[in-house]
């Protein structure tokens, strides 16, 4: 198959995107690293690569702790000795909220995960990568990284902060064979944007503005899933640095 003999290294498995895509590349031939905070999701997503035919293990981590993500790539040089695909993709959503009544705990929140998560997951991935000579390394931002989204300023700084950091690093690796891209998702039916409505409903506001879903709905995880599986392959062999908005319109 396409990915035989390749080990894909994926966080935030457990769910949406993550899931979805551990599937696809599984389906594809990788051996596959499934990374999760929750262990419960993380395991029934490695079940379930399994029922499928393929190979994989599980690792408990929480990406913003240095010893968790180095531990994740340990395991997985451990077991498979190699890291070809890296999909740095765990991520939080911001509780949406006027800019002054953020709390500055909730900022620490999600530039932990979603900034540190990803620049620690860069740094030990690449030292295993740049040994190789190779690998793919696909980054999750937002189109919240490419246009801010309304009473989540925090959010939309993170992933503009994680742009910032696909771009720097495929600059630095360009050439020594490894490519380093991101995604911009705007808008995926997973169970956090599902639970969206309920926390207007719980806490009382609601954004002046709502983002257009221009195709009528969101993006099913599995459309993502194709976008990173390309970019993983060497079907994607000439692209590097690239920003790939995976929107249905929403951007324009």
């Amino acid at each position: 198959m396409e990915l035989a003999h390749k080990v894909a290294v994926i966080t935030g498995a457990g769910s949406g995107t993550g899931r979805a895509s551990s599937l696809k590349l599984a389906n594809h031939g990788a051996k596959v690293v499934l990374v999760d905070f929750n262990q419960e999701t993380g395991n029934e997503t490695l079940k379930r690569v399994q029922e499928q035919g393929g190979e994989g293990i599980f690792v408990q981590a929480d990406v913003s702790k240095n010893e968790d993500v180095q531990n994740y790539v340990n395991q997985a040089m451990e077991v498979y000795g190699r890291i070809d695909i890296f999909f740095n993709n765990a991520g939080i959503i911001q509780k949406f909220a006027p800019f002054t009544k953020v709390e500055e705990a909730e900022y620490d929140r999600i530039m932990s995960v979603n900034v540190k998560g990803v620049f620690l997951g860069l740094q030990y991935v690449l030292k295993v990568m740049e040994k190789q000579g190779s690998g793919s390394i696909i980054n999750t931002a937002s189109t919240a990284g490419v246009r801010p989204e309304h009473s989540v300023a925090v959010y939309s700084a993170s992933k503009h902060a994680v742009i910032g950091l696909t771009k720097g690093a495929a600059l630095e690796y360009a050439n020594k064979g490894i490519r380093i891209n991101g995604i911009c998702p705007g808008g995926v039916q997973t169970a956090l944007t599902a639970s969206v409505a309920d926390q207007f409903e719980k806490d009382g506001y609601v954004p002046e503005e709502i983002s257009n879903m221009r195709m009528g709905r969101y993006a099913e995880p599995n459309e993502l899933a194709e976008m990173v599986t390309f970019l993983a392959s060497d079907k994607a062999s000439y692209m590097t640095g690239s920003i790939v908005v995976v929107d249905g319109g929403l951007t324009l």
